[in-house]
């Protein structure tokens, strides 16, 4: 791809045109869209065009634009994403039947937790995540599965900060989390109390295929829940989910 005069290649204002979309901004003007993409104005409505035209945006009768079913759609091909949340899901139907709390299914992108699937009762309690949404490795039960299994240079990486606190008790001590994540790999599940509302607390245990970590399943109970179902539930369900990981191979 070619570069632009500021270095940026294409690829890359192509995906910051993309990374202005979230789950409370999903729609823009191409004036809006060059702004956060932090393009010359004219290059953002030429983009925004062309991408219109390859259906990976839309564009309503306002001209407001949204992301395109095209994406979408392309997205889905061959994915191991949505293999493993078709493994998952019936699985992660039965824990919240089983326990009437939010379950989750995550998998690490960017050494964050992007999280695939989310299942809630109208009863659960409080939980920030979402389909799509993304929370730090360090945490989230989910994401102190994943770092606690990830390569030593991802570890090493993260340990070395910025350990941002989305709550009181976040750890965000690197040695006190060095020795969590041992306590993780030790045990094959985590149980973190407060670590993204003070209200609620996340366990989560791994999903393998072929032997290596590739997700996280958790729920996020009451505090004052105790997790001793909770840990059941999810063990099973991974056991149930790596079978079918494992027939899907074949």
């Amino acid at each position: 791809m070619a570069n632009s005069p500021s270095g940026d290649s294409m690829t890359e204002r192509i995906v910051r045109v993309l990374e202005t979309f979230t789950a409370e901004r999903s729609m823009q003007s191409a004036s809006e869209i060059g702004r956060r993409a932090g393009l010359p104005s004219s290059t953002a409505h030429r983009m925004v065009d062309e991408l219109v035209d390859a259906g990976l945006l839309e564009r309503d009768e306002d001209r407001r634009v949204h992301l395109g079913m095209r994406l979408w759609e392309l997205a889905l091909r061959g994915s191991t994403a949505l293999r493993l949340r078709q493994a998952a899901l019936p699985h992660m139907e039965q824990v919240q039947a089983d326990i009437g709390e939010h379950t989750q299914l995550a998998v690490m992108e960017q050494d964050e937790a992007l999280f695939l699937e989310r299942l809630s009762h109208p009863d659960a309690g409080a939980n920030i995540t979402r389909v799509a949404g993304r929370l730090p490795l360090h945490a989230s039960s989910s994401g102190l599965v994943l770092l606690a299994h990830a390569p030593a240079a991802v570890r090493e990486r993260v340990l070395a900060g910025p350990l941002r606190a989305l709550a009181p008790e976040t750890v965000t001590d690197p040695a006190r989390l060095r020795r969590l994540l041992a306590d993780v790999r030790r045990a094959g599940v985590v149980v973190a109390p407060g670590s993204v509302e003070a209200v609620s607390t996340g366990v989560a245990v791994p999903i393998r295929d072929a032997g290596e970590v590739i997700a996280a399943l958790s729920v996020v109970l009451p505090r004052e829940t105790a997790p001793d179902a909770a840990i059941a539930a999810l063990r099973a369900a991974a056991t149930g989910t790596e079978a079918a990981l494992r027939v899907d191979r074949r």
